[in-house]
């Protein structure tokens, strides 16, 4: 969790220092920190089976076909700059992030462990993603 905390708050600092040390931020937006609430999105989704080799959460998320590599593969499809023209082309530290705080209790708190029984699938017919989901069960009985 250290590890996690650390790296997240490291990958700010290094982005927010853009305009005097340009050097951070290349590296700092490339920086992912795949938690929980990220790594289950791309499960229950069906991302991590289809896109991924499917894992539990752990080591396995930044190994060959885990979850970083996949939010890589979506960041070189997604050109940040449409959604603020100062961000790079490339920003896959952007769509993690996107991808948190459409998790996060803080953010939209949708695809997450206070809204979704974790042995039953998705059952939030408002979320935005809900058509295209393929709402797997987190821990299947």
């Amino acid at each position: 969790m250290a590890d996690k905390v650390l790296t997240n708050a490291l990958s700010w600092l290094m982005i927010g220092a853009r305009n005097h040390r340009p050097v951070w931020f290349e590296t700092g937006k490339a920086m992912l920190v795949i938690d929980t609430l990220v790594h289950n999105f791309l499960h229950r989704t069906g991302i991590l089976e289809n896109c991924g080799i499917p894992h539990r959460y752990g080591p396995a998320c930044y190994a060959k076909g885990g979850c970083a590599e996949i939010i890589r593969r979506a960041a070189e499809r997604i050109d940040a700059r449409s959604f603020n023209p100062s961000f790079p082309e490339f920003f896959p530290r952007f769509v993690q992030h996107a991808i948190w705080r459409y998790c996060a209790a803080d953010g939209l708190d949708l695809c997450n462990g206070n809204r979704i029984y974790d042995r039953e699938p998705c059952q939030i017919s408002y979320c935005y993603l809900f058509r295209i989901c393929e709402k797997i069960a987190l821990k299947p009985e």
